[in-house]
């Protein structure tokens, strides 16, 4: 992750606005599409292969083609106790099956970021149907708060108390992140924190705010196969939801939202 805290001058900002406008409809339209697309029996390789031709078409690049460690897919899908980063497999998924989705997308030298989580099919337990509803709300809570002068504080404690009040298990050892040139920039943005302590935002930020829960104990590690999928050490169900978030001079704008 960049270590700087970015300063672009008005010339830049503008550059950076308006190409992660255009790259956040595509992803964003990607994700809407593809909550229609998945269906049980499909495998992750050919949702995989969907994703990639998607993203072509609409006029970016594949993100994940470009990190220094290249990703093994176009997106990262997470099963079950998967958390995060998860490889496509060629394992099919099954009805009620918990899958997590995160894309990021190239558009004209800018990234944007976006995830979500949802039940395959018609099946799934309540409790993973209510701790995907909780983690949304979580992640709306933080962004609730994004305007010039909010500390980042102050968006963690709001996600922290929307996950703990759900009696979800709070993961810290991912957070989100600032986003631009890079896929992964400053300010590190936890989703758990100490109200008016942090960074405070200025206005022509972009950032990542993407709550990670778990239906049992938040501890995690990486899969030694994969070398990218994380999953949780106890077996539970991990869960995920994120947006690109741009600071406006009254506000915020979601960039990924369609």
């Amino acid at each position: 992750m960049s270590q700087k805290f970015v300063q672009e001058s008005p010339e830049e900002l503008e550059e950076k606005i308006k190409a992660m406008r255009v790259g956040g409809k595509i992803l964003g339209g990607v994700l809407k599409d593809l909550r229609e697309y998945v269906q049980p029996g499909m495998t992750g390789k050919e949702v995989d292969k969907w994703v990639r031709e998607q993203i072509e078409a609409r006029g970016a690049k594949v993100a994940y083609d470009y990190l220094e460690e290249p990703f093994p897919g176009a997106i990262c899908i997470s099963v079950n106790d998967e958390l995060v980063h998860g490889a496509p497999t060629d394992e099919p998924f099954e009805d009620g099956d918990k899958v997590s989705f995160d894309l990021d997308v190239l558009y004209d030298g800018y990234y944007t970021d976006s995830a979500f989580t949802m039940i395959v099919g018609k099946g799934g337990s309540p409790a993973v149907k209510e701790m995907i509803k909780t983690t949304e709300r979580a992640m709306w809570a933080g962004i609730d708060l994004v305007k010039p002068g909010a500390r980042l504080g102050d968006i963690g404690y709001a996600i922290e108390k929307v996950l703990r009040k759900g009696k979800l298990g709070v993961i810290e050892n991912y957070v989100g992140h600032g986003i631009g040139k890079e896929m992964h920039m400053q300010p590190d943005i936890p989703n758990y924190g100490i109200r008016g302590h942090g960074y405070m935002l200025r206005v022509g930020d972009t950032i990542c705010i993407e709550p990670m829960s778990c239906l049992g104990k938040p501890a995690n590690y990486v899969d030694v196969e994969s070398n990218w999928t994380v999953k949780m050490k106890d077996g539970s169900i991990g869960c995920h939801s994120e947006h690109t978030v741009l600071v406006t001079e009254d506000g915020c704008e979601v960039l990924t939202e369609v």
